[in-house]
């Protein structure tokens, strides 16, 4: 049972009563999400071009903990209290026994749920479903090319993977990162001289459904896009474009979401990408889409997010599968079929030198299932995606790691795959075909606890923390 009130307006409250932990919701994909001391002051990350992709550049610098759109308390007998947002926009933080909200001047509906946390985050699932609708709801098998092949990913290389993966039970085969001339430069490489109609022909010839990566909201400095389409870019009060972070060798900056011709250049792109044949859009770095900047059409950072991605919805159409990466998480909602809940989990535990930064977002397995083990609410709301599983011997991870991101994956029922053919054995092979073809159960027991087809997985070892008191009902 749990007890829910609603109110509509800019700020909103809730006297909560003690507090043992508040559950910090991370802006998106990446950001950090879990349960925290609500009393311990924040540390930002010191690193301009980590901190920029890190969590909402509006409050990089806060020293008190606070979450994006949603935050719950936790109090001394296990129940907790939820004040969450229906529209984005809003930020939730704790104040002494109190849980305070608030966006940056628009009004939103706001919700506060009492009770058990596992009921209280399945109702506030539910309002957000009923508010934006649920899309995708299907078991999604995929093998990406980019753990693989990172950014040398070449139009022979997936050829060969195409043959390596003959009969085997993906349903999609997705070119990442590293075939395009440049981000922002939506053309083919050198490494793909076909082009990319080609491959996704050559894909869809083998029995996958073809997908591809795009960065849509970004351009690098170096590009092409960046040198001779200035008006597309996000820019700040000097006129400058708005920087959102740096890889490739180079900061990159945000597309202005609200420009008309920005509109134009995504629904265009989008189009061009379905032409080509592709049936399933992996969307990345999309956040900058919410970036602060002086925009062509004022309005809110994150309906100006939306703006943009509704082009991109009704450019791709509803057969089109878009996944969304380093998104905005309640903005996103309604309008993609499923979103990344996590860091990239790459092939080791942690990075030192990002341990170092207290930089949580990074890649990693240990950022990566943190933050996804404490997203797994949002599956009755949107497909969740953990990133990806691995069943090659050559890793840095032992086996409790490799299990664990295993059953997450299978309780995400999100299975992502990016190990070359060539890298398994005979027996891993059938490992990797069995668990594409399985799909058992999961009832969620406790905060980091499921039952998983008859056996129990507990998460909680990676977490830190204790588990909070036995919920009861499927998950």
């Amino acid at each position: 049972m749990v007890r829910t009130n609603f109110h509509r307006g800019v700020t909103a409250a809730v006297e909560a009563g003690p507090a043992v932990a508040f559950y910090k919701h991370g802006w998106h994909s990446w950001s950090p999400t879990g349960w925290v001391d609500p009393t311990k002051p924040v540390s930002p990350i010191t690193d301009e071009g980590r901190r920029l992709g890190h969590d909402d550049p509006l409050h990089a610098f806060d020293a008190r903990v606070g979450g994006s759109g949603v935050g719950l308390s936790e109090h001394p007998d296990g129940s907790v209290t939820l004040l969450g947002a229906l529209d984005p926009g809003a930020r939730v933080w704790p104040d002494g026994s109190a849980l305070r909200g608030s966006t940056e001047g628009e009004p939103v509906e706001w919700v506060t749920i009492a009770g058990k946390e596992h009921a209280v985050l399945r109702e506030y699932a539910s309002l957000l479903a009923a508010r934006f609708g649920r899309r995708g709801g299907k078991r999604v098998r995929v093998w990406c090319s980019w753990y693989s092949f990172y950014e040398d990913v070449t139009e022979a290389k997936m050829n060969e993977v195409l043959v390596g993966f003959d009969g085997m039970p993906f349903d999609t085969v997705q070119v990442d990162d590293g075939w395009e001339r440049a981000v922002g430069d939506w053309q083919a490489n050198a490494g793909f001289p076909s082009g990319m109609a080609r491959m996704a022909d050559r894909i869809e010839s083998a029995g996958f459904t073809p997908g591809l990566w795009l960065a849509p909201l970004i351009a690098q400095s170096t590009s092409n896009l960046a040198a001779e389409r200035g008006e597309l870019l996000l820019r700040d009060e000097a006129g400058d474009p708005v920087v959102a972070g740096i890889n490739w060798g180079s900061p990159y900056y945000a597309l202005d979401p609200t420009a008309d011709s920005t509109l134009s250049f995504l629904s265009n792109l989008i189009e061009e990408a379905r032409e080509w044949g592709y049936r399933y859009l992996k969307l990345d770095f999309l956040y900058p889409g919410a970036f602060p900047g002086v925009h062509a059409n004022p309005m809110p950072r994150e309906a100006a997010y939306r703006t943009a991605c509704e082009v991109l919805r009704n450019a791709a159409g509803d057969d089109c599968y878009l996944l969304a990466c380093g998104a905005p998480i309640l903005a996103s909602l309604g309008l993609f079929d499923g979103i990344r809940i996590g860091p990239d989990v790459a092939d080791v535990w942690e990075i030192p030198e990002l341990v170092a930064l207290g930089d949580e977002s990074g890649r990693g397995a240990r950022n990566a299932l943190a933050t996804s083990i404490n997203r797994l609410w949002l599956r009755d709301v949107i497909d969740v995606d953990p990133d990806v599983v691995f069943f090659r011997g050559d890793t840095d991870l032992d086996g409790r790691t490799l299990s664990a991101l295993r059953d997450l994956a299978t309780i995400a029922r999100f299975v992502g795959v990016s190990d070359p053919p060539d890298a398994l054995d005979e027996d891993q092979r059938i490992d990797l075909s069995n668990t594409l073809r399985e799909d058992p159960g999961a009832t969620r027991r406790s905060r980091y606890s499921w039952d998983v087809d008859g056996r129990t997985v507990d998460f909680s070892w990676i977490l830190g923390g204790r588990n909070s008191p036995t919920v009861v009902g499927g998950a």
